[in-house]
């Protein structure tokens, strides 16, 4: 479950990361590329979404009593 809920918080952010591109390819748009969401919110959301993956990978799963 874990695995997924990090996997989920990565393609987000990767999907905020995406885009930019300009109706003109002569014009650069300054603010579309280097806006706070790309640079940012998404790096941040990346980095959560590896440290829930090393949390899955890393912890113990619970005993069961049979």
């Amino acid at each position: 479950m874990w695995m997924a809920v990090g996997a989920v918080v990565m393609i987000i952010a990767l999907l905020l990361m995406a885009g930019g591109k300009s109706a003109d390819p002569n014009v650069f748009d300054y603010n579309e590329v280097y806006s706070t969401r790309r640079i940012t919110v998404a790096p941040i959301l990346l980095m959560v979404g590896l440290i829930i993956e090393m949390y899955a990978i890393m912890r113990k799963p619970k005993a069961t009593d049979k």
